[in-house]
């Protein structure tokens, strides 16, 4: 309820035009955009991994639309570049990704191409390699499955119809929640396997089905669009691990991505990224760690005093169940910042 009322918000502020009223009181100098996946054959168009999927014809519509408005695409290096220096060329937009995807290499880099638009895709070495389990996407096929399932609960066993598509949506709501929030991390696999093999689930497939190689990764390395990042070991929530795990997370996924690709990436992002998965103590580790900048999902366009802050970017989630571009113009104008953010302007940890 809480993200369709934001939806229309947004919407309405685009639609309406109020955002092009607000920009000039509170718009910033840019703004990172936040993608996953970007495919024309989206397996589930209604799932509940929807909002991590958009079309390769809506990034072309939407990176075309920006251009009209004045933005110019810049790497994460020249973002940050333009955050430190104040007058340094204009509006600007970074494209980020997180995951490594495959179909960011396939779908989306040919429409980065046709604009020469540059992206960051933050890799987690534990998913590329099969050592980590893209849990979200293995629990849709897990409930997809439509076979009863029998969870182990804190509070006893709880038994879940997925017979049906609201029992489906309901299951899939419960066992993310309880394994995102419930569940060590360190944990969250064994018991993900556990109800794979309930519903008769190949966990590990989908990792090779949708992830890319670290030859594919190589591949994307090598164009002068692409940049690596990293994006943890394990994809875990660096907020419920101790600090010497974080630790762990944050410098190993930097040494392997450079193992792999021969050189250490530059900028981090916190994998889920919202308030109980990154605050200070994960931004001062980020920082410790070298890496120049360091991206949340916090809802957020940049304004000058990012430069300060640089460990602890905010970014506009480019989402997959509102597609439509006065959704974004609403977001670039700087409204829906304080409007997420019970009107702070400047977005951070």
């Amino acid at each position: 309820m809480i993200d369709a009322a934001r939806k229309l918000a947004f919407l309405l502020i685009g639609h309406a035009g109020l955002g092009a009223l607000a920009k000039p009181l509170v718009g910033g100098v840019g703004a990172i955009l936040m993608l996953h996946r970007v495919t024309a054959f989206s397996g589930r168009p209604d799932g509940p991994n929807r909002h991590l999927s958009i079309t390769p014809q809506f990034l072309d519509a939407l990176i075309g639309e920006m251009k009209r408005l004045g933005y110019a695409f810049v790497s994460m290096d020249e973002a940050v570049a333009r955050l430190r220096s104040p007058g340094r060329g204009g509006r600007f937009v970074a494209l980020t990704a997180d995951d490594a995807y495959r179909d960011n290499l396939t779908e989306a880099l040919p429409v980065l191409e046709t604009h020469a638009a540059p992206m960051t895709i933050y890799v987690a070495p534990g998913l590329t390699g099969g050592d980590a389990d893209l849990w979200w996407e293995v629990l849709d096929d897990i409930v997809e499955a439509a076979k009863p399932l029998s969870v182990a609960m804190p509070d006893g066993e709880m038994k879940l119809d997925c017979s049906t598509a609201e029992g489906r949506a309901n299951a899939f709501r419960r066992l993310s929640a309880h394994i995102t929030s419930e569940v060590r991390e360190e944990d969250q696999r064994t018991v993900l396997r556990r109800w794979a093999a309930q519903a008769g689930v190949d966990a590990a497939a989908l990792n090779s089905k949708l992830l890319m190689t670290w030859d594919e990764i190589r591949r994307c390395a090598a164009h002068p669009l692409l940049t690596i990042g990293a994006h943890t070991v394990h994809h875990y929530n660096l907020k419920r691990l101790s600090r010497e795990a974080a630790v762990r997370e944050i410098y190993r996924s930097r040494s392997m991505i450079e193992a792999e690709l021969g050189f250490a990436p530059r900028h981090f992002a916190y994998p889920y990224g919202y308030p109980a998965a990154a605050g200070l103590r994960e931004t001062e580790l980020a920082r410790e760690a070298g890496y120049l900048s360091a991206v949340t999902t916090r809802h957020g366009i940049l304004r000058p005093e990012h430069a300060g802050s640089l460990h602890a970017l905010p970014r506009l989630s480019v989402n997959g169940r509102h597609q439509d571009l006065a959704a974004m113009r609403a977001m670039l104008s700087g409204a829906t910042t304080l409007l997420a953010n019970r009107g702070r302007r400047v977005v951070t940890v």
